[in-house]
């Protein structure tokens, strides 16, 4: 029987909901493969759950990425600038890639395993990205080193081989994350009547708006002239799960500033910076309209296509970065607060300007099929397999 690793090595639960459908599938259709469902936390095991439901899948089990406690204890200070807990999982626990055929991940620091494996027991390694972005970051020359990259539709195809992967290593298979939400959905977080803008920063200290710009939107917000709209700050999850970020791809670190405390008492502002709402689409659903920089999670709010505000807060901005900036075709480009304000009362026909571009974006970034994404996925793990045995 083959043995297919779906891995949730991560500290926080962004990621599963990209990957544990596909691991159900998997299971549910094919039953000559044996899937484990190797998994960081107890936090991350409980969304892979919630996320396949009463699903049956006899062959599906769930293995922990086990860390002793000296391990646990290295970590708990090293996580702070360094993804220590992710790295020292991956080293301590190479049994389960021994044991694998494949190895399906969400993120690249599963091919650290390869340098620990004898030949004969390295798996094949297999990518499904937890996102849709179009940041440099995405198409690391680490892509080539996978058997495979399971992709959400054209853009990414047309990126990947144009940076040198095979194209007979990508795998078009839609967007497995759309299955775990209702995208007619429109949640209301307030109740008030009044327009809901959702800002979203990235993480990362170049490319972030929150750094330079953002705790001076939330006070905004929070004040008499901002009251008359509702904000939900949902922030890249991992934003606040540190106090110092490090770029290694641009090389820069800063101190991330806290929120402010108008915003967190202001009745017209939602703030929340580690709760499951990150995670299942409930507020990029909910708002009439979105503040971002550089997140990934502008293509699940762009599904629907809806205003869109970006805000490009880099002190020293490359233009080599900006090719790869898709998503700023989707609305204004800003560089201050002061010009983001001025344009939110005009918000819903701005949108009407953008929502052409929104779509053809949409189009080329999400390859929508009758056919989930899951089992899309689950049949080309299977066809790989049989051909590795071939």
């Amino acid at each position: 029987m083959a043995n297919v690793l779906f891995l949730f090595n991560h500290d926080a639960p962004h990621q599963v909901a990209h990957l544990a459908g596909v691991a159900a599938a998997t299971a549910r259709l094919h039953p000559e493969i044996d899937c484990v469902v190797g998994y960081a936390t107890d936090r991350i095991r409980n969304q892979v759950l919630d996320i396949i439901g009463d699903e049956p899948c006899g062959n599906l089990r769930f293995v922990q990425l086990a860390l002793p406690r000296w391990a646990r204890w290295v970590s708990s200070i090293a996580d702070r600038i360094l993804p220590a807990s992710r790295l020292l999982r991956l080293r301590l626990n190479l049994e389960l890639f021994e044991q694998a055929d494949l190895v399906m991940s969400t993120e690249r620091t599963c091919l650290r395993t390869k340098k620990h494996l004898a030949p004969e027991k390295t798996p094949l390694y297999a990518k499904i990205p937890h996102g849709a972005g179009d940041r440099s970051v995405a198409y690391h020359p680490d892509y080539k080193k996978f058997d495979r990259a399971f992709v959400a539709g054209r853009k990414v195809v047309d990126q990947l081989v144009e940076h040198g992967v095979p194209r007979e290593k990508v795998v078009v298979i839609g967007y497995p994350k759309f299955e775990t939400v209702d995208l007619d959905a429109k949640p209301d977080f307030f109740g008030n009547g009044r327009p809901t803008f959702l800002y979203n920063p990235h993480f990362d200290p170049h490319l972030s708006s929150w750094y330079n710009i953002g705790p001076d939107l939330l006070r905004w917000f929070a004040s008499p002239e901002g009251q008359r709209f509702n904000l939900i700050f949902a922030p890249h999850v991992m934003l606040f799960r540190k106090e110092t970020h490090i770029s290694p791809e641009y090389k820069q670190a800063r101190r991330r500033p806290e929120v402010p405390e108008e915003a967190i008492e202001a009745d017209n502002v939602l703030v929340d910076v580690d709760g499951p709402h990150l995670f299942d689409m409930a507020y990029t659903l909910s708002a009439d309209a979105y503040i971002g920089d550089v997140s990934s999670q502008v293509y699940e709010f762009l599904v629907r296509p809806r205003p869109a505000f970006f805000l490009d807060a880099r002190s020293d901005a490359r233009a080599e970065d900006d090719e790869w900036h898709h998503f700023w075709k989707a609305g204004p480009v800003l560089h201050d607060l002061a010009s983001l304000t001025a344009m939110l009362d005009h918000y819903g026909a701005l949108g009407e300007q953008y929502r052409e571009a929104q779509q053809e974006l949409v189009d080329y970034t999400f390859d929508l099929s009758d056919t989930p994404a899951s089992e899309r996925a689950a049949n080309a793990i299977a066809e790989l397999l049989e051909s590795r045995r071939a």
